[in-house]
């Protein structure tokens, strides 16, 4: 064979072998493959009722619960879980919140009124009374106390006019009591205007709260509730007549009301 050939076919080689060579070199490394673990979640659930819109104090929960997963670590023992109370949901439509609850919040039966109890003795707090009061708008504030608003309690009292007295004469009997309750229905104004207007207020009281304003009812023309401050609702220990049920501290007399007087007598053993 021709020297020239030979030296021909050695290049077109040793081309091939380089272009074998740069081809290797260019194909990509296939991508690592992902293995997917199918492993439980790092944190445990637990199903838990929670609020899932806001409800008012006194009225029922209705379709504003549903179940939400919560970490189970987090779980308190006074939430009501699907795993112990799976029927919870149908249960407790019914039920009736005796304090604002609010969206999200898990739901504690120590919040609900309690099978067979009133509404009303439900809120009360232990050792206290519920004591109702006749108003309008004229001795309400016009109309804007609401419960849970805190309030004096002013007892206006004609002059006797046998005695020579004129006018009117008024005193703080109670001061920053707590309203409860307060009934209020719509009604129109002189101009067409549709109003509350409450016509029972009820007042959270102590024993000796609850005679005085029951002494005062007697005894006034006019009881007249003063709205509060917000920011006064921690004051304690405020003054009180209670010389209408307790006589100046004295012991062994009866209090006589009579025409809006008050008299004591010895009280006969």
């Amino acid at each position: 064979m021709p020297a020239s050939r030979l030296i021909i076919l050695g290049v077109a080689v040793a081309a091939a072998g380089g272009a074998g060579y740069v081809a290797k070199n260019m194909v990509v490394a296939p991508a690592p493959r992902v293995v997917v673990d199918a492993k439980s979640p790092a944190i445990a659930l637990q199903d838990v009722l929670v609020l899932s819109g806001d409800v008012a104090m006194g009225n029922q929960l209705g379709d504003s619960i549903s179940w939400e997963q919560w970490p189970a670590s987090g779980v308190n023992a006074n939430f009501i879980t699907r795993a112990a109370e799976p029927d919870a949901v149908e249960k407790l439509k019914g039920s009736v919140a005796r304090v604002a609850m609010y969206t999200g919040e898990p739901l504690r039966r120590s919040k609900l009124v309690g099978e067979g109890q009133s509404f009303m003795s439900s809120i009360l707090p232990s050792g206290m009374r519920a004591v109702a009061t006749a108003i309008s708008a004229d001795t309400s504030a016009g109309g804007f106390i609401l419960p849970n608003d805190f309030v004096d309690v002013i007892m206006t009292r004609r002059a006797d006019a046998g005695n020579g007295g004129s006018g009117f004469s008024t005193e703080t009997i109670l001061k920053n009591i707590r309203v409860l309750a307060i009934d209020q229905t719509i009604q129109e104004d002189e101009e067409g205007k549709k109003t509350r207007v409450g016509q029972t207020a009820t007042l959270e009281l102590t024993p000796q709260q609850a005679e005085i304003i029951t002494v005062a009812q007697q005894m006034a023309d006019r009881l007249t509730l003063a709205l509060r401050s917000i920011t006064d609702t921690n004051e304690k220990n405020l003054g009180e007549a209670d010389y209408l049920v307790n006589g100046n501290g004295r012991r062994g007399t009866v209090r006589l009301i009579k025409s809006g007087e008050v008299s004591e007598v010895g009280a006969r053993k």
